[in-house]
């Protein structure tokens, strides 16, 4: 079978997959070379570019997916009668932050950081597919680590951690002593 008639096999697999399908197991699957299989993803990634297509190929780190195109998510949801998206909280966002910039942590390591219990939120990320359990650390009470996942990743539109933007430096930062000292020459 040539390379161009694995083509629709990739494109069953991605599509029965319903959840990212890492490089590996396509690897495996259709027994293809890893760059065999990043052409097959390229040449699959290009067909739905060019096709007046409702769906697009993602990459999420070493996986791939099949997923409708954004453009088409308000038709989806009334097809579907799916409720809308409730934004997430700050603190919601402030732990995703931590958690995707010092991944895999603790919960400890998060109210640390934050200041405050953070249990309610991390375990309402976890509910919401944003974050999981990545085990537990080697630590007095083996405590439970989390990392960010794929639907973190799809929701924030990422192909990769790497793409998150860089921290600031301290440097570029102000801080509350130097608000302090211009609201008092003021």
């Amino acid at each position: 079978m040539s390379i161009r008639d694995k083509l629709p096999v990739l494109e069953a697999i991605l599509f029965a997959g319903g959840e990212p399908v890492d490089i590996d197991k396509i690897c495996l699957s259709i027994e293809l070379e890893k760059n065999e299989a990043l052409e097959l993803i390229d040449m699959l990634s290009e067909k739905y570019k060019n096709e007046d297509s409702g769906i697009e190929l993602l990459k999420l780190d070493s996986s791939y997916q099949l997923a409708a195109k954004k453009e088409y998510a308000p038709y989806i949801k009334t097809a579907l009668e799916i409720k809308k998206n409730t934004a997430l909280s700050p603190a919601a966002m402030e732990v995703l932050a931590i958690v995707a910039y010092n991944q895999p942590i603790t919960k400890g390591f998060v109210e640390n950081v934050r200041g405050v219990d953070s249990s309610g939120v991390v375990n309402s990320l976890v509910e919401k597919n944003l974050l999981v359990e990545a085990g537990r650390l080697d630590l007095p009470g083996r405590p439970i680590a989390y990392k960010t996942t794929d639907n973190f990743l799809r929701s924030f539109q990422l192909t990769e951690l790497g793409d998150l933007p860089p921290i600031p430096q301290q440097k570029e930062q102000i801080t509350f002593d130097e608000i302090a000292s211009d609201d008092n020459n003021n």
